[in-house]
């Protein structure tokens, strides 16, 4: 899909509203780190724009490298906000509860920004964000779909990513900065070896080890 495409995708939602925000989400998946949010709004849009745009893409769709192009195109032609959700938060409320509260956040910074209650939310996925006081849509593949919410999407990898590579400094065990989180085969064998830390989400753990294994092993 062309990036004039995926621009024309969220036209199509503006109806009666000023403007979109694309929400998304990054690291929901993973058995370590917190997970993090980020919302998009092009608040202006032209030609030039659109051709520094050309490669705007699901993150997971992206190397490395043109992510981090993007994030810097995006984050200086854009109104957005990043934000995280913590281990405990996931613990307590579990993870999805987590991302879409997280997203929440996000928004409601970028409005606050925005400065207009005539917006409309893309949210990626099939689940609508609690409490959520403006008009929203969920978009299933919408990062894939939509402009906002590629964007939104690329911001919330790269931030969360780089995290992660600064954690691999303090736990070079795990990995993280080449699994960033995600429950690889070295990264269980890390965890078998060293323990879980305080960044691991315990639970994700719990079909590898019983709680009683999981409080002995807290070694960090």
């Amino acid at each position: 899909m062309s990036v004039n495409k995926r621009f024309d995708f969220d036209k199509k939602y503006l109806k009666d509203y000023d403007f979109i925000i694309g929400a998304d989400e990054a690291g929901r998946g993973p058995g370590a780190g917190p997970v993090y949010a980020a919302a998009v709004c092009f608040t202006s849009l032209d030609e030039n724009l659109k051709n520094l745009l050309e490669k705007l893409n699901d993150s997971k769709q992206l190397n490395e490298k043109t992510r981090e192009e993007l994030y810097n195109i995006i984050i200086n032609n854009s109104i957005w906000a990043v934000d995280s959700g913590s281990i405990e938060e996931i613990e307590k409320l579990n993870i999805l509860k987590t991302s879409l509260l997280t997203m929440k956040k996000c928004i409601e910074q970028v409005k606050f920004k925005i400065n207009s209650e005539k917006i409309s939310v893309l949210v990626d996925g099939n689940k609508k964000i609690p409490q959520l006081q403006y008009n929203q849509e969920c978009i299933v593949k919408g990062d894939y779909k939509s402009a906002s919410i590629a964007a939104a999407s690329i911001i919330a990898k790269v931030e969360r990513d780089r995290f992660m590579i600064k954690l691999d400094k303090e736990y070079p065990m795990y990995e993280w900065s080449k699994n960033k989180g995600y429950i690889t085969k070295q990264h269980i064998e890390a965890v078998d070896k060293y323990g879980l830390t305080k960044w691991h989400r315990k639970k994700f753990f719990e079909k590898h080890f019983s709680v009683s294994e999981q409080l002995s092993l807290l070694k960090f």
